[in-house]
């Protein structure tokens, strides 16, 4: 298990003038974005150029050239009726360490991922939190969503589903309910000595 660096450190210097000047980009890849259209694409964090991608292999495919608008011809675009079930998106099983806090706090807690997908990562974690809490990660990227190999990333998301170790769970609730939540497993813990969340990953930024 890799050794996660302390995320209060220099975040990597941007190489935009490599780009404009040598006309090559290592391409550093935010996390996959969905599409109106309901396709994922993926932005280059240093040249801006975007990449459809397939989470099905996990892969990015073709890059994504945007057509010039056409302001003399009007198209019309005519709505496709999309399926009501789609199949559940395809995971993929980690075992990475990564550290976790409420954004605004001091303390972080240690964790392990169990896997991650197009909806955020799902992880195991000593201390419980609320639902819709805005949480700071870090942890490392795999190569297949950030193109870079052995690269950790300082990640900004958002408490989906939190369960405590005897399989209590809770999901979107009013802010009075959080707050009681919050409150009870502050106390809780001590007692189950770990949890398992899901979080949505909002956007992360590549640290040294």
């Amino acid at each position: 298990m890799r050794e996660i660096p302390d995320p209060a450190v220099t975040i990597m210097p941007q190489k935009i003038m490599d780009v404009l000047m040598l006309g090559r980009c290592s391409h550093e890849f935010s996390w996959p974005r969905r599409g109106p259209e309901g396709d994922y694409y993926q932005v280059c964090l240093l040249c801006a150029a975007e990449y459809q991608y397939d989470w099905t292999t996990m892969r990015r495919t073709q890059r994504v050239e945007h057509e010039k608008p056409d302001t003399l011809i009007r198209r019309s675009h005519t709505r496709e009726k999309r399926p009501s079930w789609t199949p559940r998106a395809r995971r993929l099983k980690l075992d990475v360490a990564l550290r976790y806090r409420v954004n605004n706090t001091s303390t972080w807690y240690e964790g392990t991922i169990e896997n991650l997908s197009q909806t955020g990562l799902l992880f195991h974690g000593p201390h419980q939190l609320p639902v819709n809490a805005l949480i700071e990660m870090v942890f490392e990227m795999p190569e297949e969503i950030s193109g870079q190999k052995n690269r950790n990333v300082l990640c900004q998301g958002r408490v989906i589903r939190s369960r405590d170790k005897q399989g209590k769970e809770t999901q979107d609730q009013d802010q009075e309910t959080q707050a009681q939540a919050q409150d009870q497993d502050q106390d809780k813990d001590t007692e189950a000595g770990t949890a398992l969340l899901a979080a949505s990953i909002v956007d992360y930024k590549f640290i040294r």
